[in-house]
């Protein structure tokens, strides 16, 4: 076998220093310090500068990371805050059941109905604006049959089944202020009608109507 054939040169494994001579032009020179060596390894230059990196090579990237600190600087508390944030991927949350407008997100609600980058911009198809309008047109929720005693107690007040608390609550002050004595000269019978108001009130109120 002829060593010094073309064949066998064709095979022949780069000497070392044509190795480096490559990996030189292929990596650039290592950062650290006195050291030459190609730098085909990255490490994070750290906190505030995301994004950036040393170029090292093998050895000083080990030795570069066994004393790498991404907390160096930070109070305890810092610290704990961004392992809680970092749970998350560092993205803004808040409680359950808080809605946009609770934590400020939200856009505003003025241009639902108009253009413009209000709430039209989260539903450009009035899907939502729909079901509002819906929901203001169904009729009220039925009040639960009422016992003889409310319904006696509502006509007292002058009232019909279906009145509301608001509207309860305003015909009982108005029959306080027309049927007391100081108002009546101190006629008996208005006593009387007085107390028998302020029972059925009491009644309601006790019923949860009121």
């Amino acid at each position: 076998m002829k060593l010094n054939s073309k064949y066998f040169d064709s095979i022949r494994a780069a000497p070392k220093r044509a190795a480096d001579d490559a990996d030189r032009k292929k990596h650039p020179t290592c950062q650290w310090k006195g050291c030459n060596r190609p730098a085909p390894h990255r490490a994070p230059k750290g906190r505030g500068r995301d994004g950036e990196y040393f170029a090292f090579c093998v050895d000083h990237v080990r030795e570069y990371n066994a004393s790498y600190n991404y907390f160096d600087g930070m109070s305890d508390a810092e610290v704990s805050d961004f392992q809680k944030d970092a749970m998350t991927g560092h993205r803004p949350t808040w409680k359950v059941g808080a809605n946009s407008w609770a934590h400020g997100t939200s856009a505003k609600v003025s241009g639902a109905r108009g253009g413009g980058d209000g709430f039209r911009e989260h539903d450009p198809h009035d899907l939502f604006a729909e079901q509002a309008r819906q929901a203001r047109e169904q009729p009220a929720e039925q009040r639960r049959t009422l016992k003889p005693i409310e319904r006696k107690s509502l006509e007292a007040l002058h009232l019909p089944e279906t009145a509301s608390k608001q509207e309860i609550k305003t015909r009982f002050k108005e029959l306080v202020k027309r049927h007391h004595p100081d108002s009546n000269g101190g006629d008996t019978r208005s006593e009387d009608t007085l107390r028998e108001i302020i029972q059925a009130y009491n009644y309601l109120k006790r019923s949860g109507l009121v």
